[in-house]
């Protein structure tokens, strides 16, 4: 199940003495979702950082990083996750960071989507973190050490209109960490989440699910928005980078935000009046103009 990616002995005090010696030393490092993307970056910037890296996805890469070696897992499910991480811990003996970023976006209003893409948007980015954090306690809470780093969203401060489910499962993630963080922290165990606001992957290409006609227009305004945010968004690598200042952390804050509209949106909804902050909102996004003009589109 586990593919070994070329050997490498980085950083973190390893021992010259060989190969076998250096990367029983190294700290293991076991990342869902690193097939591409945000997930992918991780992984690299990971094992630049001297980690030994496990890159779980559905389907091994056409051509893993160096330094990173594959496992299958869909945490989707349970006995795929089960079996992935007793793969890692089978090979490497521990795992020291689980980084939970599998996920994908279910966009559209909420009348629009159905219950069965409600409960797959769930089972992925909410669920799939459950399961692999209670598949890395026992190991962590034994050796009294390691490090928990899920990567949640903007969208799980500040609701983005249009994106219901995801909205909702990122609100699930914020408070599950924060509990979680609560109870491990006597094991020694740390609990962080990275919040990133826009950032410039693949993830804004998945295809949704046709859309209604009575939201068209307000929907067309809205992604339209998104769109231009995301052309001008940084790549993967600013919240890879926010990982691994994490990881390499013995005391991490709970929550640690990217890209500036990150800062500024959960800045300006905390000081302005509710009213106020909602009729920004529906300004900035365009959620309700009238002017005919406005771009406009559907859920391809």
């Amino acid at each position: 199940m586990v593919r070994p990616g070329p050997p490498a002995a980085l950083g973190l005090g390893l021992s010259s003495e060989g190969d076998g010696q250096a990367v029983a030393e190294r700290r293991v490092a076991l990342v869902t979702g690193a097939s591409s993307g945000i997930g992918d970056a991780i992984a690299r910037r990971l094992a630049a950082a001297g980690f030994r890296v496990f890159g779980a996805s559905r389907r091994a890469p056409a051509g893993p990083g160096s330094g990173i070696e594959h496992v299958t897992i869909d945490v989707d499910d349970d006995s795929s996750v089960r079996e992935g991480v007793a793969s890692v811990l089978g090979d490497a003996g521990r795992i020291d960071v689980l980084v939970n970023n599998a996920g994908y976006l279910c966009a559209g209003a909420v009348e629009e989507i159905s219950i069965a893409d409600a409960k797959a948007q769930f089972e992925t980015n909410y669920f799939g973190v459950v399961r692999m954090s209670l598949a890395v306690l026992p190991g962590m809470r034994e050796r009294r050490g390691g490090h928990i780093i899920t990567v949640s969203s903007l969208a799980g401060l500040v609701p983005v209109p249009y994106w219901g489910q995801y909205n909702a499962s990122k609100f699930a993630v914020e408070g599950l960490m924060e509990t979680l963080r609560y109870e491990v922290r006597p094991f020694g165990i740390q609990v962080a989440m990275v919040e990133p606001g826009n950032i410039k992957t693949p993830f804004y290409a998945r295809p949704q699910a046709a859309g209604m006609d009575v939201y068209a227009r307000s929907r067309g305004r809205v992604f339209a928005v998104m769109a231009k945010y995301e052309r001008k968004a940084p790549g993967p690598d600013v919240v890879a980078g926010k990982v691994v200042a994490i990881a390499d952390n013995a005391h991490p804050a709970l929550r640690n935000k990217v890209t500036k509209e990150a800062t500024q949106f959960t800045l300006l909804r905390r000081v302005l009046p509710p009213g106020a902050y909602e009729n920004g909102v529906r300004r900035a996004f365009k959620v309700e103009a009238t002017d005919e003009a406005q771009p406009q589109g559907s859920v391809t």
